[in-house]
Order: structure tokens, then C-alpha cells, then sequence
């Protein structure tokens, strides 16, 4: 196989659960072919670069391996060679403050925090 669709094997890759989410990845602009924009029938090559972006990280792969069998991830490692990879892990801004934003870990607001988000907002 030479060539494939960028959104077969996307999802091949594993860098998207279903090839649905991969297709609305592409038509959101979410990723870049060789600096461009594809349509999601754009076929890709072996030594094509594409520029992932996710809510959770942005990525720049080469391909190594043009496959339309999705594996297990260790054989998703295999399809190409991870150049760059950028993990996006924000921390709240003030503005997230004001509004009752809580710490990931931190559980549901207490009745006493309940009632001062009640008190703020009234």
C-alpha cells in the first residue's frame, strides 16, 4: 500500500478513537499535511509530515508506514516517528477563579463552599 486517506490512517495510528472524530479533526483544521490543510480524502505518503493538534497535546510525526489496520499501540508506534510533541497543560487563569473553578482532584464544593458561590452570584 503507497498510499492512504489522512483519516484512515489517523485512526490506524491511534491518535483517534473512531474515524469520525479523525474526520471532524481534519474538517476543524486539527491537522496539517506537509503545512497545509487537507481535506480528509487527501492521501498520504511515507515521509509525509503531519502536525496533530489535540485538546491535550499538540504533535509533529513523520510516516513511516502507510497501514489501514488498526493494532494494538505498541503496532500504532510503528506507523511513524513522534518529532515533536508539545503537551498543553494550562493552569487556571483569575478569571477561572471567580466563577467557583476548582483543582482537578480537589471533589465536589463542600455545603460551606456552596453557599458562598450562592452569596457571590447574589
Amino acid at each position: 500500500m503507497d498510499k492512504l486517506r489522512v483519516d484512515k490512517w489517523l485512526w490506524a495510528a491511534r491518535f483517534f478513537k473512531t474515524r469520525g472524530v479523525a474526520l471532524e479533526a481534519i474538517k476543524g483544521g486539527k491537522v496539517e499535511l506537509n503545512g497545509f490543510k487537507p481535506k480528509p480524502s487527501k492521501t498520504l505518503s511515507v515521509g509525509d509530515k503531519l502536525k496533530i493538534t489535540q485538546v491535550h497535546r499538540q504533535v509533529e510525526v513523520t510516516v513511516l508506514v502507510v497501514s489501514d489496520k488498526r493494532g494494538s499501540a505498541e503496532q500504532a508506534l510503528t506507523l511513524y516517528q513522534l518529532d515533536n510533541e508539545v503537551l498543553n497543560q494550562r493552569k487556571p487563569t483569575a478569571d477561572m477563579a471567580l466563577v467557583g473553578y476548582r483543582e482537578k482532584g480537589a471533589g465536589r464544593p463542600t455545603k460551606r463552599d456552596r453557599r458562598k458561590i450562592d452569596d457571590f452570584y447574589s
